[in-house]
């Protein structure tokens, strides 16, 4: 089976390193969508070396390694790197006027961040990922949570959001043709957060919050700007060298659609961020309805309940490690979802004293009982490389995933 990416940026490129090293496909197609440089040997350059991960070569055999890439035609597209047949398209950024059907593709990977509303039609002239199944694709897998432009169309019945390893069961190939791999953010998340639903519950989850201090993006500027007209986020015109810069995520929202017993549970998400390439981290806190004061959740529960996880249902994805850890530590860790650092976890028991009242008809008068409840504030951190190490590695298995359901 072929494989199509579209978008050639931070996650189209290392969606191609994962999937060279990987060689499950035979042969990848990516569609640029323009001319790059001034030769073909420009885009195998730009393959070849990254500043955040290094040489290609080393990424696949280590200090040892040489030269991969080979064999270039600029006239036909193509060139071979690590033994695997890669084509590049130069033509069209508009999904429907890509050639997927002559190239024999039908899974596509939709990288450019660009078409992200399932509910536009294929032949909107600024382009829709539906335009990729009217080319010629079967399925399309798309980097990035789903963006609805329209909130009363919702998600339509032919979409799903999957994070491999938590929810992948809801995926239905005879239904799901557009599929979200959520975001960086809500992968990680997610691995945090349901460990803790499956020991504790929703019911006893009373409510959450995380900060993400996420590592900078390329929607970020590298000096100040002046904002286009109607911007209403001026912080993001600010020089992502300089600066910790506030911002928003939609984690909180995509994390319902993938763990759907959040919806019960009052959730709330903010995001930084900071002047880094990768490595970013999760501070979640979640408070717990506790059964004493006197025997309360406590740090080494907590870990446990992590370590047990890492080591059974969520083995492949999830890490618990009592070493001090900085960002830089997690950059390229493989197929690590969430790293947690168990040295952090911090727990606090208090009462929460709570007046029920009600209105008593034979006396005419509101009578309350004052109510004490444990409750339980948990505190956890989690790393997570939002590029290669976490995100682009589980969008791998993602992809080959569902690649295995149209075999």
């Amino acid at each position: 089976m072929k494989l199509g990416i579209n978008g050639f940026g931070r996650i189209g490129k290392l969606t191609l390193w994962h999937h060279v090293a990987r060689k499950y496909f035979d042969e990848i197609v990516v569609n640029i969508g323009r001319e790059v440089g001034t030769s073909f040997s420009d885009i195998a350059s730009y393959i070849e070396k990254d500043s955040t991960y290094g040489w290609l070569p080393v990424y696949l055999y280590g200090h040892k390694a040489k030269r991969v890439i080979e064999n270039l035609n600029e006239k036909e597209g193509t060139m071979y790197v690590d033994g695997i047949k890669v084509k590049f398209l130069r033509k069209t950024r508009n999904p429907k006027e890509i050639n997927w059907r002559e190239e024999g593709v039908r899974l596509v990977v939709e990288c450019s961040g660009k078409f992200r509303d399932p509910n536009i039609d294929p032949d909107n002239p600024k382009g829709s990922v539906r335009g990729h199944l009217t080319a010629g694709a079967e399925k399309v897998i798309v980097s990035a949570p789903f963006k609805i432009k329209d909130k009363e169309k919702g998600i339509p019945e032919d979409a799903v959001t999957v994070v491999y390893g938590i929810n992948e069961d809801v995926y239905q190939p005879n239904k799901h043709n557009i599929i979200s791999a959520a975001s960086c953010t809500t992968t990680c998340l997610s691995y945090m957060v349901k460990p803790l639903l499956d020991y504790f519950g929703a019911d006893r989850i009373l409510s959450a919050s995380m900060v993400t201090v996420h590592a900078a993006t390329s929607s970020q500027v590298v000096l100040d700007r002046l904002p286009k007209e109607g911007k209403k986020d001026l912080r993001r015109m600010r020089s992502v060298f300089n600066n910790i810069i506030l911002t928003t995520t939609g984690a909180a929202e995509a994390l319902a659609l993938v763990i759907p017993e959040m919806k019960r549970i009052g959730f709330m998400a903010e995001s930084v961020r900071v002047p880094l390439t990768t490595g970013s981290l999760i501070i979640l806190t979640v408070n717990i309805q506790d059964e004493s004061v006197e025997n309360h959740i406590n740090r080494e529960l907590i870990n446990n309940i992590y370590k047990e996880a890492a080591s059974t249902k969520y083995k492949d994805y999830l890490i618990f490690t009592m070493e001090q850890n900085v960002s830089s530590d997690i950059i390229g860790y493989p197929k690590a979802a969430a790293i947690i650092e168990g040295a952090e976890t911090h727990t606090r028991t208090a009462l929460a004293k709570v007046d029920i009242c009600k209105v008593l008809p034979e006396i005419g008068k509101e009578v309350c009982t004052h109510v004490e409840i444990p409750v339980t504030q948990v505190v956890v951190y989690g790393w997570y490389d939002n590029e290669l190490g976490s995100y682009t590695n589980m969008l791998g298995d993602l992809t080959v995933f569902i690649a295995e359901k149209m075999i």
